[in-house]
């Protein structure tokens, strides 16, 4: 199994010295950290434990200039290794680093007291003193190893400690979504662009595409080559530090806090309510604060929603799921301000009056995972897909109220509301509009308010209707013309006798049938309308057909109205009609002949 652990801890307490005394790697990449032998940035390093079982580890600087850094290198980590020095005992910033800690919710680890050989005396003490300042929290119970990177003592003990915790870890899932938060950005001649970062979950492999999210515009990547612990490999699962060489993308295009994902698999967003970790108020909090989460610091501005929870608007999108934990630090500040769970990546406005209040309310009762029944009421219906976006598990058995309806999960409540509305709106539009062939789709759209048009078809088919070219109806109730039924009969009767007798206005007004009783009887397929008025069944085409292609080819305009026993006024639509539909077609400027 492999695994990656953080270091964290007061500045100079012996961190990246601990670290090259348990890999023979050194952790300070930079020249500066070599020269002032102060670590700035995050180092990186591995080794094998005596079990076999391989280790990264991400060294974090801790001086308090620094803070942003260590988050950026501690947020991604599972397990942290907690650095005191014996000689000095707990600091200030072992304060900071701490509530780090704590605000991420890492809960796997160990402790090690540095430095055993200046102060053997203090081992003790110290230990007792770490585990106090952690009670209450996992890490109180986490065993502690006295060691001195100088002598070596304790080194192997520290390996064997090393070697438990992440036989204890818990054992992430190689089939989960890709996250995959950027610490590095570079470009490595004949190779192009390549990112580091701490692979948490999911599995990174050649010629894999992902999404590219960051301060840029989305963009899509290739992994062109993959390399960790120094070796090149064609797969990698978690948890693992990753070098990412990528297809698609200029390193200069990429920073650290952007993340490399499954596409389509996560939420964007930068509108979050969260709640304050146990303890924690917010009530009070500033209006601005840097959130961090994973390896990204972002500006946030905060809405308190009650005393322990708040609403925060980021400065940009961060593919975010409910449950995550973010840290937030005043701007500015060397301090952890809070630690927080994410409860809702899609949070309702807040724009009436008392909105605040109420949202407040509704947060106190949500569980930290989400709720299900909560957001497919919230919204009437939600893609199931969406909320395992977010992060938020759907039950097996779905709870009562929710039904299933294709890829949605509908509110039982929601959808007998919408079916009673669209039965209402069908029935009332029938009875303005007794000629309509029923009430336009979009109409009803409007009408309802659905969380999305697909939804249209199943709440039609709950209120038993039927959708046909674009109106909804009951069935079969297109069947006839109301009062306008037996003017239309008395016209298909005439029609049937004369075919190629139009009536003229006179005689249409005489049957009381108008333009709007005409479009009707014309969309059930009773009459055919040509241009300048002209009303005959829709069978005159071929019976006109049949007249002309007995004729002597080609035919004049006189001809074919003699043949059809009509008029100019009919005629000359009536050809028209054929010509555009191909059935006839105009030899000259006087002539015409049939299209065999």
């Amino acid at each position: 199994m492999m695994q990656v652990i953080a270091t964290a801890g007061h500045v100079d307490h012996g961190k990246s010295t601990l670290i090259r005394a348990l890999t023979g790697i050194e952790p300070d990449r930079w020249a500066e950290e070599k020269r002032r032998g102060l670590t700035i940035d995050l180092g990186f390093a591995w080794t094998t434990l005596p079990s076999g079982r391989e280790v990264s580890f991400v060294d974090v600087p801790g001086h308090e200039r620094f803070l942003g850094n260590m988050l950026a290198g501690l947020g991604p980590a599972p397990i942290v290794c907690f650095v005191v020095a014996a000689d000095a005992g707990w600091q200030a910033q072992s304060d900071d680093h701490r509530d780090a800690v704590a605000a991420l919710g890492i809960d796997q680890g160990i402790i090690a007291i540095t430095r055993a050989d200046l102060a053997p005396e203090r081992i003790d003490e110290v230990a007792a003193q770490v585990r106090s300042e952690f009670a209450g929290t996992p890490l109180a119970e986490a065993p502690a190893v006295a060691v001195s990177a100088v002598t070596g003592q304790g080194v192997d003990e520290l390996r064997s400690a090393l070697d438990e915790a992440v036989e204890r870890a818990r054992v992430p899932d190689v089939g989960e979504r890709v996250r995959l938060w950027v610490d590095r950005s570079f470009t490595i001649s004949g190779a192009g662009t390549v990112v580091t970062g701490t692979l948490a979950a999911g599995t990174l492999t050649k010629g894999q595409r992902l999404d590219l999210h960051g301060a840029e515009p989305r963009a899509q990547v290739v992994v062109r080559g993959l390399q960790s612990r120094g070796g090149q490999v064609d797969s990698l699962g978690p948890v693992s530090r990753a070098a990412v060489n990528l297809r698609g993308v200029d390193h200069e295009q990429v920073s650290r806090g952007d993340a490399l994902l499954t596409p389509g698999a996560w939420e964007l967003t930068d509108l979050v309510d969260v709640r304050g970790m146990t303890g924690q108020a917010l009530g009070d909090a500033p209006e601005e604060l840097t959130a961090h989460v994973g390896t990204a610091a972002v500006a946030a501005r905060v809405r308190p929603l009650g005393r322990q929870h708040a609403r925060l608007t980021l400065d940009r999108p961060l593919p975010l799921t409910t449950g995550d934990r973010m840290v937030l630090r005043g701007s500015g500040s060397h301090a952890v301000y809070a630690g927080v769970h994410v409860l809702d990546v899609d949070p309702p406005a807040l724009d009436r009056r008392g909105d605040g209040a109420r949202r407040a309310a509704v947060l106190q009762q949500m569980p930290l995972s989400g709720d299900a029944l909560l957001e497919v009421q919230r919204r009437g219906a939600i893609p199931e897909r969406v909320l395992r976006r977010r992060g938020i598990p759907v039950p097996d058995p779905l709870p009562a109220g929710v039904r299933r309806v294709g890829e949605w999960l509908a509110d039982t409540d929601a959808l007998t509301r919408w079916t009673e509305a669209l039965s209402a709106a069908a029935e009332a539009h029938a009875r303005a509009n007794p000629l309509a062939a029923g009430l336009p789709a979009r109409a009803a759209l409007d009408l309802l308010t659905l969380p999305d048009e697909s939804l249209l078809g199943p709440v039609v088919a709950a209120a038993g209707l039927e959708h046909v070219d674009g109106r909804l109806r009951a069935p079969g109730s297109a069947a006839g013309l109301g009062a306008a039924e037996s003017g239309i009969a008395a016209l298909e009767q005439r029609l049937r006798d004369t075919p190629f007798q139009a009536p003229e206005a006179e005689d249409l007004a005489a049957l009381r049938l108008g333009p709007r009783e005409l479009a009707a009887a014309e969309r059930l397929g009773r009459v055919l309308r040509l241009p300048d008025g002209v009303v005959l069944l829709p069978t005159a085409p071929a019976l006109a057909m049949r007249e002309l292609a007995a004729l002597t080819q080609p035919f004049t305009t006189s001809q074919a109205r003699q043949a059809l026993g009509t008029t100019r006024r009919v005629a000359i639509p009536l050809l028209e009609h054929l010509d555009a539909r191909g059935w006839t077609r105009r030899v000259d400027a006087g002539h015409r002949e049939i299209v065999r």
